[in-house]
């Protein structure tokens, strides 16, 4: 319990620490979203002075700060820009896409990751262990975006297997079928999140399982006559989980960027295209409302796999 609570005040640190550093950053960037407006002849300085007023821009800088925090509490992240809309319910309604879309390529890499890796390693120079390193190699080495272009060309306009872009179909469905449509939909984006996330994972656990084999407590159990199944259950899979959740843990932040890059390739209506779109127009609130949710989400992702590594191990909590 004193652990969980020591978590959950390291997390509201870290979120201080990071809106601090993000509002800078923010209000230091240059131009500004009514840089537009002070160029348009028929905007008038006293009409941009009162937008400023609205928004609370013509304020100290602190107390910007301060006032934005305020809101924060509450969960209300201010109003957008350029839709006039609340941010809260303009980041809800595309959020739960997004974390899908992450969930959904994260246990895929876990478990794929996790055979092939093993797999090669029991395999040492063999035929299936030089196939697995260079599926990895490439993978470690394909950008996504490129690979997200090779995707549509390939499997949407020539082959016409899925779509090319979109989250739904023009035709209006409900129920089972739109669930259905939504997910053929995201194939091809959470496939090629799944295939670039595998390169690294498969190496790490590749060199892992591998110093697990010329360990001398394998060597022991190998020799008492265990079959391959009981050494993967008992000695192989026990010392990988740690390292690979952690591992898991610290990746987050990259799958959950890597989902604004392909969101605005396939046209898919999800946090990272809103936050793509915010940020080309100098949206700051949802920029920033962004930001924090995503942060958030990290670290209680970086949580939660502090608590799964507790439970794999005890005697951590004693350290």
């Amino acid at each position: 319990m004193v652990l969980f609570l020591k978590k959950i005040a390291y997390i509201f640190f870290m979120l201080l620490l990071i809106s601090v550093i993000s509002f800078l950053a923010i209000h230091s960037a240059p131009n500004s979203f009514f840089g537009a407006g002070e160029l348009n002849p028929n905007m008038t300085k006293e009409a941009i002075a009162k937008l400023k007023a609205v928004y609370g821009l013509d304020k100290p800088l602190l107390q910007q700060y301060f006032d934005w925090m305020k809101n924060i509490v509450t969960l209300n992240f201010g109003i957008s820009f350029v839709s006039g809309q609340d941010v809260s319910s303009e980041i809800l309604k595309r959020l739960p896409v997004t974390l899908w879309m992450n969930v959904i390529a994260l246990v895929a890499v876990f478990i794929l990751s996790l055979y092939l890796g093993i797999k090669a390693a029991l395999n040492y120079e063999k035929r299936a262990d030089y196939i697995i390193r260079q599926l990895s190699l490439f993978s470690f080495s394909m950008p996504s975006f490129y690979l997200a272009l090779l995707f549509i060309i390939f499997f949407s306009i020539k082959l016409s297997l899925f779509p090319i872009a979109g989250l739904h179909s023009i035709e209006a469905k409900e129920g089972f079928a739109n669930i259905v449509d939504m997910a053929w939909h995201l194939i091809l984006p959470i496939g090629v999140m799944i295939f670039v996330g595998l390169g690294s994972m498969i190496i790490y656990i590749r060199s892992l399982t591998l110093e697990i084999l010329k360990s001398d407590y394998y060597t022991f159990a190998r020799s008492r006559g265990l079959t391959q199944a009981k050494l993967l259950r008992y000695y192989i899979l026990p010392n990988l989980m740690p390292p690979i959740i952690t591992l898991l843990g610290l990746s987050l932040p990259g799958l959950i960027g890597g989902s604004v890059i392909l969101e605005s390739i396939f046209g898919i209506e999800g946090m990272g295209q809103l936050f793509y779109i915010s940020a080309l127009s100098r949206d700051y609130p949802i920029i920033m409302g962004i930001l924090m949710i995503t942060a958030f989400l990290t670290l209680l992702g970086n949580m939660f796999a502090d608590l799964v590594l507790l439970k794999l191990n005890p005697y951590m909590n004693r350290a």
